[in-house]
């Protein structure tokens, strides 16, 4: 394709390294920087290439950033990076941690380095040091305050990085210092709507300077962390003329051209072609599960499938992030279980091609009642309640991690926000696992991604039956979720508002909810941090999540009822 380029002007070809790297993995982290720095130069020409913030440690590194030794090892990265890089006529912009000296009192920044030839150019320090939701920057890092801005091919190239575009101050610095092109390096975690509050973030920034912006994202989960990509380019008007892909690795290389005074992107353009929430929601789930099972050096997964919706979704989700052969499920019937449940597990099992085992719970669970007999007529105890209940989850509980322990393979758990949130699960039950997929999807959202699920591919790999019947725990006889929680779009809405808009309860009810059922629910959340405390992390998709988000204190005075 030819591009049409006015002989008059310098172009610039600069790829965006959209990469997912491995916190700690320094030395993986060195060698996959290397590699796309000599694909970028062998396969495009490139001038320079830019990638996300915090590259060679990976991001966020927590603690492990406060250790002298990790320190030395990052330094001596960064100068490998420059030995093997000193014939290379590519600009390499790069995120690392840095610190002036050895001595552990030095003061420690975000930083982006500039390498070329082997030599390194200039560096910049992060000035905007987020604090909040899923972010503690300032445990970490100082602010810089220095304006940063480097010529390639006589072009001024401004440096900023990730939280510094939230701030009006960073980016026009950088422009009143000369800078006609601004690059960010960013570690920006997903959640629903993200790439939009991006785009608004960066065209109000453009708005105030009129200079075009290359944003360099991360990609991929650590931890309860999902980033996206995405990375994209926005010109002087404030218009995205490159879009990369989102959920998965990318070097994207476009073509700029500067006049002496303006940078402008050369046709043709690819502008943004963003997912829907649900495709965006489902992606990020399977990035997020895929990642954690294989940075962790699982072989692979183990799900309890009962038949029921969200273990139906949780089984999905785990086949297109690892493939059939690395999942594994069993199915747990009791006395209270519906043939058809068990129908509709195995038909979804073979569906997706998985190796599943049948193994009932009702000896376990009947000898566990004998046991227990003598105990609880001795304490005066009499009738059933959820003890019974609760000991069939956690006979189920012990099925799971014995072949977890024989397999090597990992426990997924099952329960979704609206559960999580009020408690409607059990402890060493239906909660063992080390790892959740829809710890931080509500009930609701569920049934939409059951429905997306099916929609795409050739044919729908989550029964029919199992998305329509009513949800149940199938604990006890004829037990629907119905006869213990409200409505699960009425309870939704309500922990929507309680947990990610951190409304009131007068707050709640203003916007006509029922008294007695908000009350109840709040309740319910309150009662219940004990229990999420112990439960496994899960994907971050939403902008406030039980976990790196929302941080209650387990024993405090209600003071609101």
């Amino acid at each position: 394709m030819t591009l049409n380029i006015d002989s008059n002007m310098r172009v610039l070809q600069i790829v965006m390294g959209q990469l997912n790297f491995l916190v700690g993995d320094v030395k993986g982290n060195t060698n996959k920087v290397l590699a796309a720095t000599k694909k970028a130069l062998m396969e495009n020409q490139a001038d320079i290439i830019v990638f996300p913030e915090l590259t060679l440690t990976g991001y966020p590194p927590e603690d492990i950033i406060l250790r002298n030794d990790f320190w030395l090892l990052t330094q001596q990265s960064l100068q490998y990076i420059q030995e093997q890089t000193k014939d290379d006529a590519i600009y390499i912009v790069i995120g690392h941690h840095r610190r002036l000296s050895s001595s552990e009192d030095q003061a420690s920044f975000n930083s982006a380095t500039v390498l070329y030839k082997g030599k390194s150019i200039v560096s910049y320090n992060k000035q905007q040091l987020p604090n909040y939701q899923v972010f503690d920057e300032k445990r970490y890092f100082t602010s810089g305050h220095t304006t940063v801005v480097f010529y390639v091919k006589d072009i001024p190239i401004g440096l900023a990085i990730c939280e510094d575009i939230w701030d009006e101050k960073p980016i026009t610095l950088a422009v009143e210092a000369g800078a006609g092109l601004i690059v960010v390096l960013n570690a920006s975690p997903f959640h629903i709507n993200k790439q939009q509050v991006r785009y608004d973030v960066v065209k109000e920034r453009i708005g105030e300077n009129a200079v075009p912006l290359v944003y360099v994202n991360l990609v991929g989960g650590q931890d309860e962390l999902v980033f996206d990509g995405g990375s994209f380019v926005m010109d002087n008007r404030g218009r995205v003329c490159w879009q990369a892909p989102f959920f998965k690795e990318s070097l994207e290389c476009i073509s700029l051209q500067w006049d002496g005074t303006h940078c402008t992107a050369l046709l043709p353009t690819k502008g943004p072609v963003l997912p829907t929430i649900e495709e965006s929601l489902y992606q990020a789930l399977v990035l997020g599960v895929g990642d954690y099972v294989r940075k962790n050096a699982f072989p692979g997964v183990i799900i309890g499938l009962s038949g029921g919706i969200d273990s139906a979704l949780t089984l999905a989700i785990a086949v297109d992030a690892l493939g059939a052969d690395k999942v594994e499920v069993m199915m747990m019937p009791s006395r209270y279980n519906a043939n058809i449940s068990l129908q509709d597990a195995i038909q979804q099992a073979k569906i997706l091609g998985v190796n599943y085992h049948v193994v009932s719970i009702e000896p376990l669970f009947t000898a566990l009642l004998e046991s227990l007999s003598p105990v609880l007529e001795k304490v005066m105890v009499t009738g059933k309640d959820t003890t019974e209940e609760n000991l069939q989850a956690r006979c189920r509980g012990i099925l799971l991690m014995a072949l977890s322990n024989k397999s090597g393979k990992m426990v997924l758990t099952t329960g979704n926000k609206s559960e999580v949130a009020v408690g409607y699960a059990t402890l060493y039950g239906d909660m063992v696992g080390g790892f959740s997929a829809l710890k931080d999807v509500f009930k609701t959202q569920v049934y939409q991604l059951a429905h997306y699920r099916n929609s795409v591919g050739e044919k729908a790999v989550i029964p029919e039956r199992v998305i329509k019947r009513p949800p149940s725990a199938e604990l006890a006889a004829d037990q629907q979720d119905s006869d213990s929680l409200p409505d699960y779009v009425i309870l939704d809405a309500i922990l929507r508002q309680y947990i990610e808009e951190d409304k009131g309860i007068e707050e709640i009810i203003a916007t006509g909810f029922d008294m007695s059922t908000v009350k109840k629910v709040v309740k319910m959340v309150k009662n219940n941090e004990y229990k999420r405390r112990q439960a496994a992390p899960g994907v971050r998709v939403s902008t406030k999540a039980f976990g790196r988000d929302r941080r209650y204190p387990i024993t405090y005075a209600h003071y609101d009822e």
